[in-house]
């Protein structure tokens, strides 16, 4: 599995030296997160919300702004989404993505990013629900639930934006989808994750040396170290996502992309 993932992880990471700017799209959508909750805290301080819900009003602008909070982090990280999509896309096709190309093309799709983003907030509470009451079954029923809707939506963002269609549409064309490439999906999905999870140890060490001797420089390496991991795990995801929506509907291997690498990580599923 983890061969496999390095494989894929190897030949993704083809399209970042050749457009390294792809790692900024990360980087924005964080800062983007930081703006955006910055905000929302600035309004509810000035509406005299109370953050400790200790009082009903308080309680319910916690719950207005909560809710305003996840559609909101759900429409950012799924426009960078696209946007990173958008970039590696313009490159698998010949082109020479830059961050205003990319944004561009993120942007021309916003009336199909948004309405996912709406979407996948609302399933997400509506879960979340079910997971509060049901116990432990509705637990049991929520990492199950997560682990499908991971799978089936793992190719939505490259088709709601190519394939042009809405967040219903788009989602049975991504489950159409899986039927060709259900091994890579799930490699991604699990191999990803770990991938991510190993380039981000070196960071929880500092992290863990700093704390323990209380040099306060390892721990802010730490922690950089783990936000550059993140930013590179993002990156190298959503350009696979991008390639394999290529190669599982146009059956040919995205230019820039590394043949060989490719021959090896992609078997169509029948």
């Amino acid at each position: 599995m983890f061969k496999r993932t390095w494989g894929l992880a190897k030949s993704s990471m083809t399209v970042i030296r050749l457009d390294r700017e792809l790692l900024v799209l990360p980087v924005l959508n964080a800062l983007a997160a930081i703006v955006y909750a910055l905000l929302l805290w600035l309004i509810a301080s000035g509406l005299g919300v109370d953050f400790t819900g200790e009082t009903s009003s308080g309680g319910s602008g916690l719950i207005a702004i909560g809710l305003l909070g996840l559609v909101g982090m759900n429409v950012i990280n799924t426009f960078f989404k696209g946007a990173l999509v958008s970039g590696a896309h313009e490159r698998f096709t010949g082109g020479d993505p830059t961050i205003s190309s990319s944004l561009s093309g993120a942007s021309s799709r916003l009336h199909r990013l948004v309405p996912w983003a709406l979407m996948a907030t609302t399933v997400g509470i509506i879960m979340s629900i079910i997971e509060r009451q049901g116990g432990q079954l509705g637990r049991i029923a929520r990492g199950l639930f997560d682990m499908a809707w991971g799978v089936i939506t793992f190719l939505i963002v490259p088709v709601v934006m190519f394939d042009d269609l809405g967040p219903i549409a788009g989602l049975k064309r991504s489950g159409q989808l899986l039927r060709t490439s259900w091994g890579e999906n799930l490699t991604a999905q699990v191999g990803f994750g770990l991938l991510t999870v190993v380039m981000a140890i070196p960071g929880i060490i500092l992290i863990a040396l700093g704390s323990s001797t209380g040099i306060w420089a390892l721990m802010v390496i730490g922690v950089l170290a783990i936000m550059f991991a993140a930013v590179v795990a993002a990156a190298l995801n959503g350009i696979f996502q991008t390639a394999l929506y290529l190669y599982v509907t146009t059956g040919e291997t995205p230019t820039g992309f590394g043949e060989q690498q490719l021959s090896s990580s992609f078997n169509p599923q029948g």
